[in-house]
């Protein structure tokens, strides 16, 4: 995705022959023009011609959708489920903090019935979670992991103490701490190549 152009008022975007005007801009001579600085952003909306707008930067907040790969951090979690602050959408950071929650019965795929959330999660994990219905004001997003590509990423060794280690995936459900070798339970995600930077 090639990034949004920025505009300021008056600029002219395009002719009224490619676009459609829409909130941030105005017509004059056969034109839209810019009404406001901010990003230019095309949509067709179901028209023949895409709908020009200009919008804010504070609009152009990107929010977690259903379906959304979420990169997550483990705050808290008790047998029912893990609570999670969302830290990413796909690669792209997120200005605001939203909460998430990974329900006891969204862990994995099969065998839902038999899942402990402990022996899956430990606050302070970062997850790869999907996520599967929107929250609001005062619910959480809730969030599933339960595919192979989706899980734990990092964890760090609850044994290695006072500095903790960064533990590495031995099976799908345990991580091992190399300075101890001690083993810890959790729902470990096969990382997929476009997720793996340096």
């Amino acid at each position: 995705m090639s990034p949004m152009k920025l505009c300021v008022p008056g600029e002219r975007l395009c002719s009224t022959e490619d676009c459609i005007p829409g909130t941030g801009t105005y017509l004059r001579h056969g034109y839209i023009f810019a009404s406001l600085t901010g990003y230019v952003l095309r949509k067709n909306e179901g028209e023949e011609l895409p709908v020009i707008s200009v919008v804010r930067e504070t609009e152009t907040q990107l929010l977690p959708d259903v379906g959304a790969i979420v990169t997550c951090k483990v705050t808290s979690i008790n047998p029912r489920f893990a609570k999670v602050h969302i830290l990413y959408v796909g690669s792209t950071p997120l200005k605001d903090r939203f909460r998430g929650t990974i329900r006891k019965e969204d862990v994995r795929a099969t065998e839902k019935d038999k899942v402990e959330t402990y022996k899956s999660f430990r606050p302070g994990d970062i997850v790869l979670a999907k996520v599967i219905s929107l929250g609001d004001v005062q619910s959480n997003y809730l969030l599933t992991t339960a595919e192979n590509e989706l899980g734990v990423v990092v964890a760090h060794s609850e044994a290695g103490r006072p500095e903790r280690a960064q533990m590495v995936p031995i099976s799908w459900c345990e991580m091992q701490c190399p300075r101890t070798h001690a083993k810890e339970f959790r729902k470990v995600a096969r990382v997929q190549p476009e997720y793996l930077q340096a």
